[in-house]
């Protein structure tokens, strides 16, 4: 392929994201991926974007691809909620559970700072939230259930004490109760559900909307949870669907609760937010939530920009639950997309798809890589790479000749058993 038929915009400093802020323009929603759980590049730009979104254009908050109620923990916090905590680096102490350097580093930290700040002088209806989309807290969402209802409903604080009570032979390990559902025929599937349902039923419990929201939340991340836990063990692409069908309604009860004009920046891996039908998951039968962004709001509502570099360095962990480790990111395989905007020059550069439409080439599935929180560069050319449509899997994308390694706060995580479920790490 002739690469100079690419056009291209070069970025090295933040004004040079006006063409990307133009491209933009009046959408709804802008979901940024990342290429990797583990580079500081794909976070400190998508900070800089994610700035000029609030500030210019209006947008009401940041949803990334993390757990409820630990997110919730930081939004009470940028939000300056009383008792919400003092030190920035105290309160990404709620991130346990591994991988623990996704959303405790100091890339994000610097973006809780800039929020903190953001919100500091202005009313309550106009601070910027920050929360999560995500589906695996299902004991720490339950817990902050019971503890709420314990003093504001006590019937439906019984449905929650059910609930718990249900789970607790399986020792708060999902591969425990997700192997009990496949050879038994019982599972706690009734009794999240009939807490979510009192939840709901229930009126406001208090004047913060916000709150009351964290409450229902937690109780849909319940039932959702235990779903996507049961799915796990039967393989295929329906816990994947589970997975992202709950963020997409997560990020539709968002837009609702902040009213009809409110707008939404998500934060997710490519795999996620790149529309999932530009690429070989389709085939599988998966689905994500750009692509069903897309499809709800509409293809000009909805812009997805996608992240990528060609080499440098990454945090991930060699198997899941693994010791976090900085790893070499090897020169991306030859004809792959990354290999391809190396070539064409080593700037760092913003690419529009609009500006692809006429690259023959381009109309194909390449290579285009992508690294989660498990990765061993031995082996990438084997299964770190999605054969993807670039110009119809993204609006924009932003690629960088070399990255490095996000900073992690260097927390202990949590002890878990879950990798023998996770067939996809992203």
């Amino acid at each position: 392929m002739e690469n100079k038929q690419i056009k291209y915009s070069s970025i090295t400093k933040e004004k040079d994201l006006d063409v990307l802020i133009e491209e933009i323009g009046d959408a709804r929603v802008v979901m940024l991926g990342e290429a990797s759980h583990g580079t500081s590049e794909y976070y400190t730009w998508r900070t800089a974007i994610s700035r000029r979104l609030i500030q210019e254009k209006g947008f009401n908050f940041v949803a990334v691809e993390g757990d409820w109620p630990e997110c919730y923990a930081v939004n009470r916090f940028v939000k300056g909620y009383v008792n919400s905590g003092s030190k920035i680096a105290d309160v990404l102490q709620v991130y346990r559970r591994w991988p623990t350097w996704m959303w405790a580093n100091w890339e994000v930290a610097a973006l809780v700072e800039w929020l903190r700040d953001f919100n500091n002088l202005r009313q309550v209806h106009e601070k910027a939230g920050f929360y999560g989309l995500d589906v695996y807290s299902l004991w720490e969402s339950l817990e902050q259930i019971l503890r709420f209802l314990e003093q504001n409903d006590g019937q439906a604080a019984e449905a929650a004490r059910n609930a718990i009570n249900c789970f607790e032979p399986f020792n708060r390990d999902p591969q425990t109760y997700a192997q009990a559902t496949a050879f038994v025929p019982t599972d706690c599937e009734n009794e999240v559900i009939e807490m979510l349902q009192r939840v709901q039923r229930h009126p406001p419990f208090t004047g913060d909307a916000e709150h009351d929201f964290n409450t229902k939340q937690n109780a849909l991340v319940a039932v959702n949870a235990e779903k996507y836990y049961r799915a796990m063990i039967r393989g295929g692409a329906s816990s994947w669907n589970v997975r992202d069908r709950h963020m997409m309604e997560t990020l539709d009860r968002l837009l609702e609760l902040h009213g009809p004009e409110s707008k939404a920046i998500v934060w997710e891996h490519n795999t996620h937010i790149g529309d999932a039908s530009a690429t070989d998951m389709a085939d599988d039968g998966m689905v994500n939530i750009g692509q069903l962004a897309r499809e709800k709001y509409g293809i000009h509502q909805v812009k997805l920009v996608g992240f990528g570099t060609y080499q440098g360095s990454v945090i991930a962990g060699k198997s899941w639950g693994a010791p976090m480790q900085k790893m070499d990111v090897p020169p991306a395989m030859p004809g792959s997309w990354e290999a391809m905007l190396h070539e064409l020059s080593t700037d760092d550069k913003i690419i529009l798809s609009k500006d692809l439409q006429d690259i023959p080439e381009l109309k194909k599935r390449i290579g285009h890589r992508a690294i989660g929180v498990v990765y061993d560069p031995k082996y990438e050319r084997y299964g770190n790479y999605v054969p993807t449509v670039i110009p119809a899997r993204y609006d924009a994308f932003i690629y960088f000749d070399e990255t490095e390694a996000v900073h992690p706060l260097h927390m202990k995580p949590r002890g878990t058993k879950e990798p023998e479920l996770y067939p996809w790490n992203y």
